[in-house]
């Protein structure tokens, strides 16, 4: 086990026994350490329900192709935690070393003096650490959960705030309407400072504008003050300050053209002269963000299926993201028809029929499995019955590999099969840690809170 996981595991148990949802605990530790939010470079703060870590990572892609830097918080991390915390460089950042991670953790774990502290809130606490004392032009910060009461909501004036779609998820924390989902994630927005605001339902972007006008900040929203489409093949941007024709972006599904369009909207409103529209184009060119559509390279896994198949990861979990995932897999079997396959495991906190459903009619056969190493995963003969009840014929399998040797028996014909493996983050970790014969982190990625 590494030092950090070590250290990792034992700031688990700080974990307080009720959740309060306040910043008190955070506002206490960043006291401790010297309130390192105060010295940060200018902050990008991200909130939503789908499309964060694409909005960031093409964000991130755009900075750096002006060779620029930026540093990027992100979570849950998908093999390793040090995946969490980027520490940006000119022209492109790097992964926290081992031995600063070590250090900054336990730095935070004394500060804290074994006060009750969620492992969100200390992880957190040293990202921001290491942030303000490592020079970079920006820092790209995602919110873990919700918005107003998260972690990161500490930075009272950042550069621009972005809120990606929101969608039904997190229900028990964040409440149960959309309007309410929205409200929370809203929270982020700070007075007098711009944000962007990605294409919303009715309700959500009432919600928005309604926490906007209160605080009195200054929005620029999707498909009102900036668009973003495609068209003959290539990707239209325009706002107020004119249009740009670009390549398509490198990220894979219809769904990350909204995204770009976001990250470039935000990128246009830091008003950074250093950032120019080739580097905006460069950047989408080169982005790239694992486990989002992302089709894999040769590897273990695809020594499990016959040869010429297609394996893909996403690490979608709710209806949304399900509905997007279809549409790029109908995309695909548009211009490129196989027999499609999906293997799937999700969180027992998940709508597993709201995130099945928009397969129905589009995949030949569901194989539900259990997440390995996580307590709450849905069981697999459970998730096939909710997969049945979606309108979908589908089974149980007991691992990965046996669902994707089943996958490639059963697609059979002379047509190699395309295999989706969806539904969570955290399988996505074990499909990512399996396929290149990694040692995933000792720490599950459901400690995020």
């Amino acid at each position: 086990m590494a030092v950090s996981d070590a250290i990792l595991m034992r700031l688990l148990e700080l974990h307080p026994k009720i959740i309060d949802l306040s910043l008190d605990r955070m506002w206490r530790l960043l006291e401790a350490l010297g309130n390192p939010h105060l010295s940060l470079p200018p902050v990008v703060h991200i909130a939503g329900t789908n499309g964060k870590g694409s909005t960031l990572a093409s964000m991130r892609a755009m900075i750096e192709a002006a060779g620029l830097s930026a540093h990027a918080y992100t979570s849950p991390h998908l093999v390793r935690f040090h995946e969490r915390i980027l520490l940006g460089a000119p022209g492109g950042g790097s992964l926290i070393g081992e031995q600063v991670l070590v250090d900054l953790l336990e730095e935070c774990e004394q500060a804290n003096k074994t006060e009750p502290i969620t492992f969100f809130e200390i992880t957190t606490a040293a990202a921001m650490l290491a942030f303000a004392r490592t020079p970079a032009d920006y820092v790209l910060l995602e919110v873990g959960l919700g918005g107003r009461l998260d972690a990161t909501n500490v930075i009272a004036d950042p550069a621009v705030s972005v809120i990606t779609p929101v969608a039904m998820d997190h229900e028990q924390y964040l409440g149960d309407t959309l309007a309410k989902i929205a409200g929370e994630k809203a929270g982020i927005l700070k007075p007098g400072r711009p944000a962007c605001i990605g294409i919303q339902q009715g309700e959500a972007q009432a919600a928005i504008e309604t926490v906007a006008a209160k605080v009195g900040a200054e929005l620029k929203v999707a498909n009102q003050d900036f668009q973003c489409f495609e068209q003959y093949g290539r990707m239209v941007f325009q706002d107020e300050n004119g249009l740009l024709d670009l390549d398509l972006p490198s990220l894979s599904g219809r769904f990350q053209i909204d995204n770009a369009g976001l990250a470039i909207a935000a990128i246009r409103t830091l008003d950074d002269k250093r950032i120019t529209a080739d580097h905006i184009a460069a950047g989408l060119a080169n982005v790239k963000w694992s486990a989002r559509m992302e089709r894999l390279e040769p590897g273990f896994l695809h020594t499990l299926v016959p040869a010429g198949t297609e394996i893909w990861l996403d690490g979608g979990h709710n209806p949304s993201a399900g509905r997007a995932v279809a549409a790029a897999l109908a995309d695909l079997d548009d211009h490129a028809p196989r027999p499609l396959m999906l293997v799937t495991g999700m969180l027992n906190a998940k709508r597993a029929d709201g995130y099945l459903g928009p397969f129905a009619g589009l995949v030949q056969k569901v194989m539900a499995i259990a997440i390995p190493g996580e307590d709450n995963t849905i069981p697999a003969v459970e998730l096939a019955r909710s997969a049945i009840a979606a309108g979908l014929d589908a089974r149980p399998y007991g691992s990965l590999e046996h669902a994707l040797r089943a996958a490639g028996e059963i697609a059979g014909g002379d047509t190699p099969a395309r295999i989706v493996i969806g539904g969570s983050l955290y399988l996505a970790g074990n499909v990512l840690a399996l396929h290149r014969d990694e040692t995933p982190s000792q720490v599950s990625g459901t400690a995020r809170r």
